[in-house]
């Protein structure tokens, strides 16, 4: 299994003064927040430009930050550069989508022969079938449809499991991200002072333009606690339980030891569908993505991100007794873009070629190397922080323990993290900020690549505790 939460070690020496280091990140971040600036004028420039024309001038509110987001002009292998000249390795990898890397030979070259063929058939093309047989093969299920994005995925297997069912409420997870879809716009990243009890929280709005009906659907339940997903289920009206089997959204949050095993067989008790959006762990958590590394099968798996290759695709499978109520009509799955050549020319090339087996086996060897380099820095430090890894992502939380749910995850310390993140992207370190987000190394990040994220790490420890 790659899910790894690194031990804590003993500490070499005594743990700093917290109130002290975080008025040292305080101070990290004012100076750096002027290096900033300085360095990124072109950014400024282009963000405010874009501001008049765009909301916040991103095209996805996820690209906002403060002060104000790098703009990119290029990207190539595992490097990107900005509009000002500064070149940052990419630790982002567009959210996790690039495992293959930016700019893949391979994936470059199938898109290449694609574009001489054509982009777009509506009209179904041979590669379909070869892109859904590959993904069969690694997730053990027969049956696929392709989608244009992972939100489009999960809203489509959540109606998937609505037609089986013929029920209407859905259950998901306090602090997960599955899309942009009404039905999980919920809880996502609620204030505490409005969700209510930790082991049964209220379902709270992400966003306004969510109706009553819709809230009144979907009810949320902590992570790791089977015990509040029995008792969700246990009027036998939930359709499907959708869940990252590793929550990606809030770090690195690991399932605990047995959790997955009990939400199987809960689910399966009240005829309720289990759903692993797996569109973040995907491929990028080994071969056969969450669902071989931790050995618990769903009924229906959502994909995208790194499937495509850095092309817009999503993907959502399972068994045939389920997906056959798109075979029968009695659930419409459409889309025009959907399974269009070029992104499938993609696909085949990033699954067959580029992350194959030993290639994927490799990266993560790789990121487990920067993993342990930077648990020691942290425990030489003595910091109130550890790593955690899931095959090729990795991410460091700033708290003594492994966080287990969503409310752990929001006592951990943002002032440290944003304090860490604007220090790593001054020293060309591209991640978002914050705790959110982990990074992923990629088929095309070199071993000084990967490690450079520790030296930098290293730099910014010995500034924090000096």
């Amino acid at each position: 299994m790659n899910a790894t939460n690194t031990t804590l070690q003993s500490q070499v020496r005594a743990r700093p003064d917290h109130n002290r280091l975080v008025e040292r990140a305080k101070k990290i971040t004012a100076a750096e927040l002027q290096v900033y600036a300085a360095r990124t004028a072109g950014s400024q420039k282009a963000n405010a430009r874009a501001r008049k024309v765009m909301p916040l001038g991103v095209p996805s509110s996820f690209q906002a930050y403060d002060p104000y987001p790098i703009v990119v002009r290029r990207s190539e292998g595992a490097f990107m550069e900005d509009v000002d000249g500064n070149r940052y390795v990419d630790y982002d990898m567009g959210f996790g989508a690039l495992f293959s890397g930016h700019g893949n030979p391979a994936v470059r070259a199938a898109v290449d022969v694609q574009l001489g063929n054509g982009t777009l058939f509506v009209t179904p093309c041979e590669l379909n079938a070869v892109v859904a047989e590959l993904l069969g093969e690694r997730y053990g299920l027969p049956m696929w449809r392709f989608t244009n994005s992972g939100t489009e995925a999960t809203m489509d297997a959540i109606r998937v499991a609505r037609g089986v069912t013929g029920r209407d409420k859905i259950v998901k997870v306090e602090g997960g991200y599955h899309g942009h879809h009404d039905e999980v716009m919920i809880s996502m990243k609620p204030p505490l002072d409005k969700a209510g009890p930790a082991d049964s929280p209220i379902p709270v709005p992400s966003t306004a333009g969510v109706t009553k009906a819709v809230l009144g659907d979907t009810i949320v339940v902590p992570y790791n606690d089977a015990a509040a997903l029995e008792r969700a289920l246990s009027n036998n009206d939930v359709a499907c339980f959708i869940v990252e089997p590793v929550m990606e959204n809030i770090g690195i949050c690991l399932p605990q030891p047995g959790y997955l095993q009990q939400v199987r067989e809960i689910t399966q008790r009240y005829g309720t569908l289990l759903i692993f959006d797996e569109v973040k762990t995907g491929i990028t958590a080994g071969w056969a993505g969450a669902t071989g590394a931790l050995g618990v099968q769903p009924d229906l798996v959502a994909l995208a991100k790194s499937i495509g290759g850095g092309f817009p695709l999503g993907a959502f499978g399972g068994k045939a007794e389920y997906m056959d109520v798109i075979t029968q009509g009695k659930v419409i799955h459409l889309g025009t873009y959907n399974g269009n050549p070029l992104v499938m020319a993609a696909a085949q090339a990033v699954l067959s070629e580029v992350c194959t087996p030993a290639a994927t086996d490799d990266v993560i060897a790789r990121n487990s190397r920067l993993l342990a380099e930077c648990q020691s820095i942290i425990d030489s430090a003595g910091l109130p922080a550890h790593t955690v890894q899931f095959g090729a992502k990795g991410c460091i939380t700033w708290a003594p323990q492994p966080i287990r749910n969503y409310r752990d995850y929001k006592a951990t310390d943002f002032d440290l993290a944003f304090a860490q993140w604007i220090h790593g992207i001054n020293r060309g370190v591209l991640l978002p900020p914050g705790l959110d987000e982990q990074w992923l190394i990629s088929m095309m990040h070199s071993e000084s690549d990967a490690m450079y994220y520790a030296e930098v790490f290293s730099d910014f420890v010995s500034n924090l505790t000096r």
